[in-house]
């Protein structure tokens, strides 16, 4: 009898399951709801910003600094007045960030997943720019993960590589940690994302890809032409997933 075939789905956190918008809540009970939804948004693009040009100076720092340290940026560049208290009042609700509203039909898909008798395993994982700290954390404290945390097998974070996506090294990582390092091996991992830049990575280095595209605007990013710049597959939510990779599996 032949064994079953294994297949990974690594799960993006940040801003894929969870909402780094909802901690505008609370900036908005500090600095006005308008202003509070604006420096969210800046915290989380310089965030993403400083991982970039980390890596292309070939440098490292921990995405925890790093968080702090976009958050500041995003405070200063709003003209708020703010104090070391503010800040570590701010990074803590930031381990107990809101799911997006698709991710709570995720679970049971994920669950029934892993009990099928069909020839074909699916091995849920958390991948992430985050430290291990800090995924830990997240998973957790997060009011609507924690109770499901148990249904990813294990936290994968770029921590060891010293990279950040969507630098080569960290995808590679990711299939050896997932006992899918052999060449030929890593298009049986699965990455889905809500970031465009994750995806193209992922693609790059011969991974499936899924972009969650929850606003309907289709794909856009252009920087690479043709097949190899595009998700394999595009879905609304969270909850499409399973679905949708059993579906590409069985066409094959």
């Amino acid at each position: 009898m032949s064994s079953k075939k294994e297949i990974v789905i690594a799960f993006d956190l940040y801003g894929t399951i969870l909402s780094t918008e909802s901690i505008s809540k609370e900036l908005g009970h500090l600095f006005g709801q308008e202003k509070g939804a604006s420096i969210a948004q800046e915290w989380r693009k310089y965030q993403l910003e400083y991982t970039w040009r980390l890596n292309s100076m070939d440098k490292y720092e921990h995405f925890s600094g790093l968080t702090r340290k976009s958050l500041k940026h995003a405070l200063t560049e709003a003209s708020v007045s703010f104090d070391e208290s503010v800040l570590d009042n701010l990074l803590s609700q930031y381990d107990r960030l809101a799911l997006f509203d698709d991710v709570p039909d995720l679970f049971p898909h994920l669950s029934r997943s892993q009990s099928d008798s069909s020839n074909m395993t699916i091995t849920p994982v958390i991948f992430s720019n985050g430290t291990f700290d800090m995924v830990s954390s997240s998973l957790a404290n997060s009011p609507g993960l924690s109770p499901h945390a148990d249904l990813f097998k294990k936290i994968v974070v770029v921590e060891p590589v010293r990279r950040y996506k969507p630098h080569p090294e960290v995808y590679r990582f990711l299939c050896k940690e997932v006992g899918k390092g052999n060449k030929g091996e890593e298009g049986d991992v699965w990455l889905v994302s809500g970031n465009p830049f994750d995806i193209v990575g992922a693609k790059s280095q011969g991974l499936k890809t899924i972009w969650v595209d929850r606003k309907g605007a289709g794909w856009t990013d252009e920087l690479v032409e043709g097949h190899g710049g595009m998700p394999d597959v595009m879905v609304r939510g969270l909850n499409e997933v399973v679905g949708q990779v059993e579906k590409y599996l069985e066409a094959e």
